[in-house]
């Protein structure tokens, strides 16, 4: 195993891992010692899954959050400086993506330190996949503003960019405002402006449907408290 910075994948949910991390991942992960965890905790817990014989205390953890100092980031390659591989983590799916593990992977670039991104469920590409919409220009925006006018402005620019450019528009929201998300975007999108939801990718009560604006009034699931991600095109 070379010596490298290893972004880790997790599940998405409650889905064994056996359904979507390759074995290969396990075998990487049973050579390092130093993790860089979005959380602690949640990631030993995710490094039991992976083999329950794993000694945990013989581990380093280093967090890596919105309470991390610029100070405490610059020190945490300092084991994989000196010939130590390292692990980073994310809360779901694949680090770096829509996640603060990409700092510390910009961080290892400028230091001309090898970064090895492991194979893994990502979200924002399988709803992609599942949605029919185009997959050459597709565009992921995280959240939409909490401010009712300042969304409705945003998510007429994200139409208006569907059918200007001919791209997918992604973009998510904490999962107990799901409702009005979607409330939201049936009032200000056009009725034949097309919209998927996806919610809960690779769990067991996992759902991908696309249908029109107008197709979807009235006929909304319960998608409260569920990770979701929304997409629009034309």
């Amino acid at each position: 195993m070379d010596t490298a910075l290893y972004l880790i994948p997790v599940t998405l949910g409650d889905t064994s891992i056996e359904k979507v991390l390759p074995s290969y991942n396990k075998e990487i992960i049973l050579g390092i010692k130093h993790f860089i965890v979005e959380d602690i905790r949640s990631a030993r817990r995710f490094l039991k899954q992976v083999e329950k014989s794993i000694d945990i205390d013989t581990l380093q953890f280093y967090a890596l959050n919105k309470h991390t100092t610029k100070e405490e980031i610059s020190e945490f390659l300092n084991p994989l400086i000196e010939g130590a591989s390292m692990g980073v983590i994310s809360e779901a799916g694949c680090p770096a993506v829509a996640d603060p593990g990409a700092d510390i992977v910009a961080i290892a670039q400028r230091k001309n330190l090898k970064v090895v991104p492991l194979v893994g469920p990502s979200s924002i590409i399988m709803s992609v996949m599942g949605s029919g919409f185009n997959g050459q220009s597709f565009a992921f925006h995280g959240y939409l503003p909490v401010d009712g006018s300042d969304r409705a402005k945003k998510i007429k620019m994200l139409e208006q960019r569907v059918y200007a450019e001919d791209q997918t528009q992604l973009f998510i929201e904490t999962p107990y405002r799901n409702a009005k998300m979607i409330e939201d975007l049936l009032l200000h999108c056009k009725p034949q402006t097309k919209l998927c939801i996806a919610a809960n990718i690779t769990c067991e009560d996992e759902f991908i449907k696309t249908k029109t604006i107008k197709e979807w009034k009235g006929k909304i699931p319960n998608l409260s408290k569920i990770p979701c991600i929304f997409l629009l095109y034309r």
